[in-house]
């Protein structure tokens, strides 16, 4: 594996995050990971729209990622967030279904530049993650990845991870949504 660094994503490192985007064509088609923010995406929203709001989510302090570099160039991301800046989730009634309390913080999604996937850039995105939520106060974890026990799926649609990946990093499955991801919860303690 590579040397790659991490980096929070905020007003000094937003070109490094537009680079990248823009390389993949906003990412799914637009998207410019405003999907689980509370604004969403969709026919309604042009891609040109989803970056402006984003961006100004970043200056405003309001959308947190953690970015993984490859040198000086950003190659992929973990997107995580309180539960509030993040309230958007795939599956919701399912997930709704065996809800007991909100997490404080979600992992809501990943993106891996095409040239550099299969090289561990989620794993290393979402440690950089997890290491940002114990500096920002710690609390319990959640997120949404997939099964693929027994499946083969194209990288290019895990934006959720994977349940094993999760798995090694500490989370526990906590019930099934939908027909193959699953809620994993960790609990972070503060960085001391």
């Amino acid at each position: 594996m590579a040397d790659f660094t991490v980096k929070d994503l905020n007003p000094d490192t937003w070109p490094d995050f537009v680079r990248v985007v823009e390389q993949h064509n906003g990412v799914w088609g637009g998207c410019w990971c405003m999907s689980f923010h509370a604004e969403g995406v969709g026919p309604h929203k042009t891609a040109a729209q989803n970056r402006s709001e984003k961006e100004r989510r970043v200056a405003e302090g309001r959308a947190h990622a953690a970015l993984v570099y490859d040198g000086t160039d950003c190659i992929g991301w973990c997107q995580f967030g309180p539960t509030d800046e993040v309230p958007r989730i795939k599956s919701l009634r399912g997930y709704n279904e065996g809800l007991e309390v909100l997490p404080d913080w979600r992992i809501t999604c990943f993106f891996v530049a095409k040239a550099h996937r299969g090289k561990g850039v989620a794993v290393v995105a979402l440690t950089g993650a997890l290491r940002e939520i114990a500096r920002l106060g710690g609390g319990t974890v959640e997120s949404y990845p997939e099964d693929l026990e027994g499946r083969a799926v194209s990288p290019s649609f895990l934006h959720n991870g994977t349940v094993t990946m999760f798995e090694r990093q500490g989370f526990l499955r906590n019930r099934r949504i939908g027909k193959s991801r699953y809620v994993v919860i960790k609990s972070v303690a503060a960085e001391t």
